[in-house]
């Protein structure tokens, strides 16, 4: 019973904070909101023991692209202003209820099994066995990582000859 109150608390303050990330003006505090929805959508998959995913959210979505739009922003000049007014505000906005749309379509009408899994069994080490082990995909998310780490070593001297 707690775990469904407090997944239901952190799926509110995830909702309000992905609001903040559209809603607010000032766009660093809109990426501090987006830091904050990252870390609550953390919390839902731990309610829903998915340790696994949750501690990937936290490194990679916390820890990666969020601090790497902080710091973007930081580096930005005139960025005190805000975004200015855009023409496409109601086009954008009719392609939101439009996805919003299709997607609550497809949740409604999608039969939904449920798993016959205990919700306590830890899913990390199984996924460890997968990724570290025989025939294991290790490989393709360290050359992940070198392309990564090549597309920032990139920007950085993109950044410097300005």
């Amino acid at each position: 019973m707690a775990l469904d109150i407090l997944f239901w608390l952190l799926a509110t303050v995830s909702v309000g904070a992905a609001l903040a990330v559209v809603l607010l003006r000032d766009v660093f505090r809109s990426a501090l909101s987006l830091v904050l929805c990252f870390l609550v959508v953390a919390g839902i998959y731990i309610t829903l023991s998915a340790d696994f995913l949750a501690a990937v959210q936290v490194l990679i979505y916390v820890g990666g692209i969020a601090i790497l739009i902080v710091l973007a922003i930081m580096f930005t000049r005139d960025i005190q202003r805000g975004s200015p007014a855009n023409r496409l505000r109601i086009p954008a906005f009719i392609m939101a209820i439009l996805c919003f749309g299709v997607i609550s379509f497809a949740l409604v009408n999608t039969p939904w099994q449920i798993s016959t899994l205990s919700p306590t069994i830890p899913t990390t080490p199984a996924l460890a066995d997968k990724l570290l082990g025989k025939g294991g995909f290790i490989l393709p998310v360290e050359i992940a990582a070198a392309l990564l780490l090549a597309v920032l070593l990139g920007a950085i001297a993109l950044m410097r000859e300005k």
